[in-house]
């Protein structure tokens, strides 16, 4: 057996053996995906679910059209409350409409008839039922319009100088991925924490218990030996992905975003090609933490440094929320950001050419291969070595 996989297996089996490195295996890929899609499972269901909506109304007397209107649009009326703020600020109901006294005689004259809605936008849960109530108002504005153009001789669409029928292109792959922002961005951290945790006890650590250096004392190359625990933390990392992948993909499937006219399934092709985008990436953040935690002395101090590689994964997604960019073998070649621009195109249906994907996993390799180089270096450095 060669050194090499002599060196990755001890490195395996003791990671295995750290309670810590497990759960920061299995914590993120399991609760991530499951939090996320059980409320957006939520939302849908609050959404879709057909509410009963009740307005009172304060001086429904006087308009006995528009109360008429408003039940055939599906809203129970009943009488309004003498202090409509009150009742809305307190959340006994989401809306109160009131109507002046001076309401019918505004119609009778042709007049523009004016109704007060109290309302408090800060209610998040009482927008459903707000909005309910504003279209059912302006259909009834609208009906009433038309019936005073027809009673003076002129047609309604008169009234309408433009029609614009609007064209969606939009694909229930596209309108999905709305939702499904969250996905490139769990990918990503899936990358960088997997192996985290292991690539600095495999240098800080193992300085700080002082088994690196009897560890260096054996026949093996330095090349040898950071290439094993490079493989150790990899197996982490990839391990990490394939199973926030897996329980993502899971967890959506359970998500009724077809009601919505959306479509957010990721199949196995699709799985399988996040994988080949994610598993270059977590190459290079293993190699890289690698590189970060050998200049640290502590495991504090290593998990400290690489603590800022978190950054990572959020500034891509922050910079493309303002500015997307289309997926080209330029902007794949940029780690993270490349990966973060080609998993969006997948979730939207769209699948870029294949030189991007050369040149994304393509750039990864090659700087993994180069951070690599220098940890192997460094190791024969007896500042390194020794922590001084």
């Amino acid at each position: 057996m060669s050194p090499l996989v002599i060196v990755a297996r001890k490195e395996l089996v003791d990671g295995c053996r750290d309670r810590r490195a497990v759960l920061s295996l299995l914590v993120f890929p399991l609760v991530g995906p499951v939090l996320v899609s059980t409320l957006l499972s939520t939302l849908v269901e609050r959404a879709t679910v057909e509410r009963t909506v009740t307005l009172p109304v304060l001086g429904m007397a006087h308009a006995p059209a528009l109360v008429a209107h408003l039940e055939a649009e599906g809203i129970v009326v009943v009488e309004g409350p003498s202090s409509p703020v009150d009742v809305v600020r307190s959340g006994a109901s989401e809306a109160v409409l009131v109507v002046g006294a001076d309401y019918p005689a505004a119609l009778r004259e042709g007049r523009r008839a004016r109704l007060q809605l109290v309302v408090d936008e800060s209610r998040e849960g009482a927008r459903p039922a707000q909005l309910k109530i504003r279209r059912a108002l302006a259909n009834y504005g609208r009906t009433v319009g038309a019936l005073r153009l027809l009673s003076r001789g002129v047609s309604p669409e008169l009234a309408e100088g433009i029609v614009t029928e609007e064209v969606d292109l939009a694909t229930p792959e596209a309108r999905g991925a709305v939702l499904l922002n969250f996905v490139p961005m769990f990918a990503l951290m899936a990358a960088v924490f997997g192996g985290m945790h292991l690539a600095s006890d495999l240098t800080a650590g193992e300085r700080e218990r002082g088994s690196l250096e009897p560890l260096l004392f054996t026949p093996v190359s330095r090349r040898a030996l950071v290439l094993g625990k490079w493989l150790a933390a990899l197996a982490f990392a990839a391990s990490n992905v394939v199973l926030t992948l897996g329980c993502t993909a899971f967890a959506m499937s359970r998500v009724p975003l077809e009601r919505f006219g959306m479509a957010a399934r990721l199949s196995v092709g699709d799985v399988l090609l996040m994988l080949g985008v994610l598993l270059p990436l977590a190459m290079f953040t293993s190699a890289l933490q690698l590189l970060v935690a050998s200049f640290a002395r502590t495991v504090k101090e290593a998990q400290v440094s690489l603590s800022l590689l978190t950054f990572a994964p959020m500034l891509p997604a922050l910079f493309l929320s303002f500015e997307p960019l289309r997926p080209t073998p330029l902007v794949a070649m940029i780690p993270v950001l490349g990966q973060q621009s080609l998993l969006g195109g997948l979730l939207r249906g769209e699948v870029a050419e294949p030189s991007v994907y050369f040149a994304c996993a393509a750039s990864c390799i090659a700087f993994g291969a180069l951070a690599l180089l220098v940890t192997a270096r460094l190791f024969a450095s007896e500042r390194v070595v020794y922590g001084r």
